[in-house]
């Protein structure tokens, strides 16, 4: 049983070398929202006006871009679509909702990593399906992050399998993110981790405000999907802080801490935006852990704006309001979090405690397939990050003097190369 001292987090995240040389290519990513806004609009009801024009045209050229990338890697991802209708109040006759998803198979086929955008856009109406709506930023920039991550990911092979997604119908109701979701859970795929992008390219924000030093991530506490009873008891072991989607937004902010000249990662303790939603919540809503990263600060007069200027104010979500080495910023924050977790192997299930009237606690714990090590963690109870860890090999373990009233307690498993999944926390042992 190896210790390990109190150190900061980043001190205890072991990153994969392998293509560390490798960084995400500003000016391959504004190519690639250029590309996008040229497709006039990428709005859902839209239809091909004249070709090269709407939404088709626009995820057409997003699955030969996959395509393109799987050739590199002489097949290493497969490209297909997933498609259902949807009918709602934005789309009252229905519309076809199609996800363009590329897998990049690891050894574990079923176990993957999500990284996801939006392709699509829209303007001041959200049923308005004709005019332009370039959706530079939102969100071009999200997708344009989805692509770079594949190529440089590409590259390397993985434990996790690996699901690059463009989406489509988040305007007209999240649809193509509840269609991943849900076909995820129809597959049974163990989901160690789904991130959102949208709205990651801008540093200048409403009123001239600029942030370009850090990026929001957002992530529920006590998950939504859990019922009363398990709600109750995750309060009862003072969880609220340490669910897997707000374990995912830590391991996130932990890898950015190790990158150089990076971001700080802002980590938001609520699932989104104030009263807004993305794509990411239909994976919540099924117990997935799923987070959103989006720029520090937004634009409103750039956001479902009709292209124009009234009194003096410039309106419309084009390119030129974009900070390209930002983005590149969070591209490279996402790559290393999908490289950390599709090397590690997959979070234990659950983690039970005992120890009551006890200076002492047992952890317990499901062994994890794949896993060489494990890495059981702790913290006083009124701190928010891990703090202390000791490395075991057998998925049990006793801390001494370490009381359970008084310290949180959680357990994540190590691959050979030191890799780590996210930390599952511990919870009262049932009897």
């Amino acid at each position: 049983m190896r210790y390990i001292p109190a150190l900061p987090l980043a001190a205890l995240i072991l990153a994969t070398p392998a293509t560390a040389q490798d960084a995400p290519d500003p000016a391959r990513l504004k190519a690639t929202v250029e590309k996008l806004v040229g497709f006039g609009t990428r709005h859902t009801l839209s239809t091909p006006d004249k070709p090269g024009r709407g939404i088709d045209a626009a995820r057409g050229w997003a699955g030969a871009e996959l395509t393109r990338i799987a050739d590199a890697c002489d097949g290493c991802i497969t490209v297909a679509n997933i498609a259902r209708t949807f009918v709602g109040p934005r789309a009252p006759n229905g519309v076809n909702v199609v996800d363009v998803l590329g897998f990049q198979q690891g050894e574990e086929p079923t176990r993957v990593v999500i990284v996801a955008a939006h392709i699509d856009s829209r303007v001041s109406n959200e049923m308005n399906a004709t005019s332009d709506a370039p959706g530079a930023n939102d969100n071009g920039s999200g997708t344009a992050l989805v692509l770079e991550a594949a190529r440089l990911l590409s590259k390397q092979k993985f434990k996790a399998t690996i699901v690059y997604a463009v989406l489509s119908g988040e305007e007209q109701g999240l649809w193509g993110g509840q269609l991943l979701a849900e076909t995820a859970q129809q597959k049974k795929w163990t989901v160690s981790a789904m991130l959102n992008n949208d709205i990651v390219g801008n540093s200048l924000g409403q009123g001239g405000v600029r942030v370009a030093d850090r990026v929001r991530v957002f992530s529920e506490g006590v998950r939504a999907s859990e019922d009363l009873a398990a709600q109750i008891a995750r309060r009862a072991s003072g969880g609220e802080d340490d669910g897997p989607s707000r374990a995912l937004a830590k391991a996130v902010d932990g890898v950015a801490a190790t990158l150089p000249a990076g971001l700080d990662v802002f980590v938001v303790r609520r699932p989104d935006r104030f009263g807004r939603g993305g794509d990411h919540e239909p994976f919540l809503k099924l117990g997935f852990p799923a987070i959103r990263f989006t720029s520090a600060v937004e634009n409103w007069d750039a956001q479902h704006q009709d292209l124009r200027t009234d009194k003096g104010v410039r309106y419309g979500d084009t390119p030129d309001r974009m900070d390209f080495d930002y983005l590149a910023k969070v591209t490279a924050i996402n790559v290393a979090t999908i490289r950390r977790l599709a090397s590690a192997p997959a979070a234990p299930a659950t983690v039970a405690l005992s120890g009551a009237l006890s200076r002492d606690t047992s952890v317990k714990w499901a062994a994890v397939p794949g896993a060489a090590s494990y890495r059981v963690r702790w913290r006083r109870s009124d701190a928010q990050n891990w703090t202390n860890a000791v490395d075991v090999t057998k998925p049990d373990t006793v801390l001494k003097d370490v009381p359970v009233d008084d310290n949180f307690i959680g357990v994540s498993a190590l691959s050979a190369n030191g890799d780590e999944s996210l930390v599952t926390f511990g919870e009262r042992e049932k009897r």
